[in-house]
């Protein structure tokens, strides 16, 4: 098993970027129901203000294969495009379980 850890820093003022990480949200959560591969996803929104990140998702998958058939699935690049010129910086670690 692989666990996919991402965290996302939005650009913008606090409110634009808390509408990007709502919907982006929402497209996140909906990806288990659509993609074979996700065993879970949880995805959270930043509430303290003093932090800088915005979002994170953790997702558990079976295999490193499969965190590059969930990363070019039609479903989660559909959700990836909704940050359009938003993100300002992205963090992946990926480790086996």
């Amino acid at each position: 098993m692989v666990k996919h850890i991402v965290a996302f820093k939005f650009k913008g003022t606090p409110e634009e970027r808390k509408a990007v990480a709502s919907a982006f949200k929402a497209a996140l959560e909906a990806l288990p129901s659509q993609i074979d591969v996700l065993e879970s996803m949880e995805v959270g929104l930043n509430e303290n203000p003093s932090e800088t990140w915005d979002v994170v998702l953790t997702a558990i998958v079976p295999t490193m294969a499969d965190v590059e058939k969930y990363a070019k699935h039609p479903a989660h690049l559909a959700a990836a495009a909704l940050l359009g010129e938003h993100k300002e910086a992205r963090a992946c670690v990926d480790y086996n379980l």
